[in-house]
Order: C-alpha cells, then sequence, then structure tokens
C-alpha cells in the first residue's frame, strides 16, 4: 500500500501539453497555465512512477474558499486531486468546471 508522505521536490518543467515554461516551489504539481499534470509519482513528490502518461483536468471541485482540480492519467487512468493554488489561471479552472464537472459527476 502507497505511503501517504510528501516528499518536497523543488524542479523546474517545461509543461508538455502547452509549452509553459514552469518555475517549481516544491510543491508545484500541474501546470498553472493549462492545469495538465504529469503522471510521476507513486506518492507525492516521490518521482518513482514509472507510467509517466499526462494527466488531464477533469473537473474542479470547489470547498470554502478553495479548489481542488481533479487530474485522470490519459495512459493509465490513475486518478488524483490536486489543490488548485493561486498561480493558477482561474479562467482555465472556471472552463475546466462548466465544460467537464457535469460530466464527470453523472458516471
Amino acid at each position: 500500500m502507497p505511503s501517504t508522505s510528501f516528499i518536497k521536490n523543488k524542479e523546474d518543467f517545461i509543461c508538455e501539453k502547452c509549452g509553459t515554461e514552469v518555475t517549481g516551489s516544491g510543491y508545484t504539481n500541474h501546470c498553472p497555465e493549462c492545469l495538465w499534470s504529469k503522471h510521476v509519482d507513486v506518492n507525492p513528490g516521490d518521482r518513482a512512477g514509472e507510467c509517466g502518461g499526462m494527466m488531464a483536468p477533469q473537473a474542479v471541485e470547489k470547498k470554502g474558499d478553495e479548489y481542488s482540480i481533479f487530474h485522470m492519467c490519459e495512459k493509465c487512468g490513475f486518478e488524483h486531486m490536486n489543490k488548485a493554488v493561486k498561480q493558477d489561471n482561474f479562467d482555465m479552472l472556471i472552463q475546466i468546471s462548466a465544460e467537464n464537472s457535469k460530466k464527470f459527476l453523472e458516471k
């Protein structure tokens, strides 16, 4: 069973979906522009994942003042929820919410 331990891993990267150059904070787990992620971890931050598939933002959930992005790997189907951060493109959060949340909730 995977551990829930978080490993802070500060990395800069170029988003494989939209090409944005992202400066990592050690907690960065998705592109702040297009909100896509990459399936690279077994446990958050460990970079031990072998899949390497692109994680599509499927839905956005709002609880109080916080937003979370539901991601699903296009390669293996792995699902993960990531917190949105203030640097994220808010218009993209709204767009994903409008386009996909209804489909996701109807499953």
